[in-house]
């Protein structure tokens, strides 16, 4: 998945100087002066972007991945874990770090609509949609208002739970950061020159914290920051600082860690493509060879390795694989940078979109009955105050669905569900057991989406092979995208190694619960 907290920077740099060779350049921080708490076996949980399981398969089959066949073949492999909704990068990471959905953390996307401040919330994504959406609001929420103020506080990161504890943790190009610990960042001179950022921020974060060239440990890495390399957010560099940890004999209970480098390649080539997988590879390896033998670091160290997201291919014409929102509700004004009392806003994130009616002359349903003449479209949602509701171009009958009924799903969640259960693949049996089958855990992951934010708004969810646009947007005709609740986009890989105990479920929201467990901070 585009990993594009910092990469929108990357972007804005380009822009606004159009190079910056020196310019990354920031003090190193002294690991030595922090004190850690004693750990019997510290826990690294490693994202790789957009890593899926046939293509990790295929180039295990190929000997193009020892370290994950290594760590597979020590460990545990679940080729079938379930992401957050939507499936973008910032969402999922809230979900991975609080173990909750939206309708909780209050992340609701990449691009989102913050309707009392009547602007449009991005963490970087194409440079049309930066501009659009104005490229200091971009940086600002990017960098510091994802964490400090978007993200609820009504929910906890693994990294506070931890500092509540006395126990330390670590953060490594993670875009999700929020902990208990204050920390300076060092701004680049020409972003603060360009009043992108200011010169001085503090921000609150695990105990270590490896930020790209905002915030670094290991003084080797500067020559892995420039602009060119994305100022840091990249596998090369999140390695450093990682192996720098564990030969500084600084390695915490817990360190999340980030591997940037695959989606790109993929958002490309395709999902087929296997050499983000190659570079994530050796990116594990050098990791692992901090230790006298692999097999030591397995003893020494548990290894979780997950993706966040897989990728659909999109069609590579245009004019079929892209659903233009801006065309498809022609009629309706459009809110941009310089035009806010418009009727509609449209977030587009890939596959799937937010389009918030703003106007409250604007029926709700004659929205939807447009949406639904597009067959591209696998289905539309919207709440009122009573119920949530579905609907697909295929079915004339809606879908409502509400928590705390009579039928149960897999994951011990109850649900009242009436009408076409189609529409998101359900089976229910006779038992009034719900399974879901191209759409995984589809009810809690969807009302996670729709309970995210305040406002009116639609959500429309594409089928594969298809991908949403708006006029600034972005596309990937001919590559892969994500966003969607479908399988394709959802089911990514987990590896454990290096433990006996493993998640109840197979859902990334499950994995905070399992790493207080490893590290023995998990209360009931």
């Amino acid at each position: 998945m585009k990993r594009k907290l910092l990469l929108g920077l990357i972007i804005l740099l380009i822009v606004c100087a159009g190079i910056a060779l020196g310019m990354s350049m920031s003090p190193t921080k002294k690991v030595n002066e922090i004190v850690l708490d004693k750990t019997t076996k510290p826990v690294i949980l490693i994202t790789v972007d957009s890593l899926m399981s046939e293509p990790l398969q295929k180039a295990i089959e190929e000997g193009k991945a020892p370290a994950f066949s290594f760590l597979i073949n020590n460990g545990k492999l679940y080729p079938e874990f379930i992401s957050s909704y939507p499936t973008m990068s910032v969402a999922i990471d809230s979900t991975l770090l609080t173990g909750t959905y939206p309708n909780q953390h209050k992340i609701p996307g990449l691009i989102w609509f913050k309707t009392d401040e009547n602007r449009m919330i991005s963490y970087g994504s194409g440079i049309r949609e930066i501009v659009n959406n104005g490229v200091r609001h971009v940086a600002l929420d990017s960098i510091v208002h994802l964490n400090k103020n978007h993200l609820s506080d009504e929910v906890q990161t693994i990294h506070e739970e931890l500092a509540n504890r006395q126990i330390s943790s670590a953060s490594i190009n993670g875009l999700l950061y929020r902990g208990s610990v204050q920390h300076q960042l060092n701004v680049p001179k020409l972003i603060s020159m360009v009043n992108l950022l200011p010169n001085e921020i503090e921000i609150n974060g695990p105990t270590l914290l490896s930020l790209g060239a905002l915030s670094q440990y290991n003084p080797k890495n500067d020559r892995h920051k420039f602009v060119w390399n994305r100022m840091g957010v990249n596998n090369k560099f999140t390695a450093n600082e990682l192996s720098y940890f564990i030969k500084q004999n600084k390695l915490p209970a817990f360190t999340f860690a980030y591997l940037p480098d695959a989606d790109q390649s993929i958002h490309k080539h395709g999902p087929d493509d296997l050499k983000g997988i190659e570079k994530a590879d050796a990116a594990l390896q050098d990791m692992l060879n901090n230790y006298s033998s692999w097999e030591e670091a397995i003893q020494e160290v548990t290894w979780i390795v997950l993706g966040d997201s897989g990728q659909s291919f999109v069609k590579k014409e245009k004019e079929t694989a892209l659903i233009d929102l801006n065309d498809l509700l022609k009629n309706y004004t459009f809110w941009e940078g310089k035009k806010r009392n418009a009727q509609l806003a449209i977030a587009i994130n890939e596959r799937m979109a937010y389009i918030y009616v703003n106007d409250k002359q604007v029926e709700l349903s004659e929205v939807v009955n447009i949406l639904k003449e597009d067959e591209r479209i696998a289905f539309i949602a919207w709440k009122d105050e009573q119920m949530n509701y579905v609907v697909s171009p295929k079915s004339e009958e809606a879908l409502t669905f509400s928590p705390n009924g009579p039928y149960v799903d897999e994951y011990g969640q109850s649900w009242v569900i009436d009408g076409d259960s189609s529409i998101l693949d359900l089976t229910i049996n006779g038992e009034k057991r719900i399974h879901y089958q191209n759409y995984p855990d589809a009810l809690a992951r969807l009302y996670g989406a729709l309970y995210s934010q305040e406002g009116r708004f639609i959500i429309v969810d594409a089928k594969p092979d298809y991908e949403f646009i708006e006029e600034h947007s972005h596309d990937h005709a001919g590559g892969g995208a994500h966003g969607s609740l479908h399988k394709i986009d959802s089911i990514v890989p987990l590896i454990i190694a290096g433990t006996d105990q493993f998640p109840e479920y197979n859902r990334l929201v499950d994995i905070k619960t399992l790493v207080l467990q490893l590290v023995g901070a998990h209360t009931q």
